[in-house]
């Protein structure tokens, strides 16, 4: 097998496995799978917000869940390792899975996506987007979009510091899909102006008011 069709292999099937586990481990805040072949077999490592949840008393859940990834995904000798979410608030595909939840539950989406919305940004994130699509009011489907924070829309430092998860949930009124867009209290973008500490709009007018007289005390000597 070529090295080109191998990772095409292997992220079919880490694709395979992460869409599986967001189905099965949705209650337990589940985020995202990470698979490393050993000599012993295939590790896994699954992040999520309650990791209690995924092992199970005694351990019987994340028993049966190395037997279901063993019969259905082919994995030779699966070791699964739960690592738990240090901030599930930061993490856009359990916010994502915690709307589509409520959604579920009969509560309103605008309520729902404000409600998420409070709690990201409270946990420290510089920015959020919220976008909700599907047939909200009417027969035919649009979407709105919730926004707070300093969120850029374009540029490498995006695509290398911004996170975003979507996720699906059929309710009677049809398909709805939750999207989720987070910047990290980390992140820094060079287009961000980060203003000086004391240095205000008042004292920068001084300071070019005092550049300015200089200047024409300068022309009169001369």
């Amino acid at each position: 097998m070529s090295v080109q069709r191998y990772f095409i292999k292997e992220n079919a099937l880490r694709a395979a496995v992460h869409e599986f586990l967001s189905k099965e481990l949705e209650r337990a805040g589940y985020s995202k799978v990470e698979l490393m072949r050993t000599p012993l077999g295939v590790r896994v490592v699954v992040y999520a917000a309650r990791p209690g949840m995924v092992i199970g008393r005694r351990g019987q859940s994340i028993k049966e869940l190395t037997r279901l990834l063993e019969e259905r995904f082919g994995l030779e000798n699966p070791q699964i390792s739960v690592a738990e979410i240090e901030a599930p608030e930061l993490d856009p595909a359990v916010m994502a899975a915690q709307i589509a939840s409520a959604l579920e539950k009969g509560v309103h989406f605008r309520r729902a996506a404000y409600w998420s919305l409070r709690r990201i940004m409270e946990a420290g994130a510089l920015g959020a987007e919220i976008k909700i699509s599907g047939k909200l009011t009417t027969e035919r489907a649009r979407y709105e979009k919730y926004v707070e924070g300093y969120l850029p829309k374009a540029g490498d430092p995006v695509l290398k510091q911004i996170r975003e998860a979507t996720h699906y949930t059929q309710l009677k009124p049809g398909l709805f899909g939750i999207k989720v867009r987070i910047l990290p209290p980390n992140a820094e973008f060079p287009d961000r102006a980060i203003p000086k500490e004391g240095a205000g709009p008042a004292k920068a007018g001084e300071a070019e008011g005092e550049e300015v007289a200089d200047r024409i005390a300068d022309s009169e000597d001369e």
